[in-house]
């Protein structure tokens, strides 16, 4: 390459990876979809590379564009974190704790606990903008996909400010409803004559507790998601038995069943790039986190 490629390139590139058509990622980025194909054309004649190959599907990704693209992801995450911090300096600036701040977090706990923090910061800090990511995936925060995360295990890379705010401790429920209908198990064998409401794809850290507790293997379980939102909304709705923090369960009335056999404590853990421990936006948001978390898992 004689030149540098712009950066306007790539971010159509990723578009059409991800959606698999030019026709979707120009309504992804708000273009004309002629502007789509002019933009990939002109990366495959920078990169000397064909990208896309046409099928029946729309268009698959070559071996080239599936090496590319955690690279150009990586640029995407830079210039979203690049576009964050700038906010912290603009116009905010006289107007106290100002700018963007990303946040990574559970789907459940992003949905059931996070709400009211984030209501709370932004009533202190109405120059404050959150950007709520809700994904059970772990982002990369040396990488920037967020400025802060909460994770359920320690993590370890050395460039991170770590803290541990408790443990979040998990048991099986039911709805009242579903037990006066269905009976209470007295038994882990009792559970056989149940409705269990478990995961349909079955992720590492699950599988892993599944070895501990076999009852409620995957095949064992009537009702399958992988939203774990939509696995309490199951559990509220009375559809049958399922794992739940014990938090959320106590405050939706909800009833625990064979605490003795069924019982885990997550450590739970908030951190963001050590970078930001000077951006009072980031730290501000990091300490109000840290602490609603540390009262959230208190109730466990």
């Amino acid at each position: 390459m004689s030149k540098g490629v712009e950066w306007e390139l790539y971010r159509t590139f990723l578009a059409v990876a991800r959606c698999g058509s030019l026709s979707g990622a120009a309504r992804q980025l708000g273009i004309a979809q002629p502007t789509v194909g002019r933009h990939v054309a002109a990366l495959e004649a920078a990169l000397d590379l064909v990208l896309f190959t046409r099928s029946q599907t729309g268009l698959l990704p070559t071996d080239a564009a599936l090496a590319l693209q955690p690279l150009a992801q990586a640029m995407e995450s830079s210039a979203a974190a690049l576009a964050r911090a700038a906010a912290g300096h603009g116009r905010g600036d006289g107007q106290g704790v100002a700018g963007v701040v990303r946040i990574s977090v559970s789907e459940v706990v992003g949905i059931e606990v996070m709400p009211p923090l984030l209501a709370a910061l932004r009533t202190r800090h109405p120059a404050l903008a959150l950007e709520l990511v809700l994904s059970n995936d772990v982002h990369d925060l040396l990488q920037r996909e967020a400025d802060i995360a909460v994770r359920m295990t320690e993590p370890r890379q050395e460039q991170l400010v770590v803290r541990r705010v408790g443990a979040i401790g998990m048991g099986l429920f039911a709805s009242r409803a579903y037990l006066e209908r269905c009976g209470t198990p007295r038994g882990v064998d009792d559970l056989e004559g149940h409705t269990l409401i478990g995961y349909d794809r079955v992720p590492p850290y699950v599988r892993a507790l599944l070895l501990r507790y076999p009852a409620l293997a995957r095949e064992r379980c009537r009702l399958r998601t992988d939203s774990d939102s939509a696995q309490l909304a199951l559990i509220r709705a009375g559809a049958g038995i399922g794992a739940c923090q014990v938090a959320l369960a106590r405050r939706d009335g909800l009833v625990r069943v064979l605490p003795q056999a069924f019982a885990l404590d997550f450590d739970t853990w908030i951190a963001m790039h050590e970078d930001l421990r000077a951006s009072e936006r980031c730290r501000v948001v990091f300490d109000a986190l840290a602490e609603g978390l540390r009262v959230h898992a208190g109730a466990s």
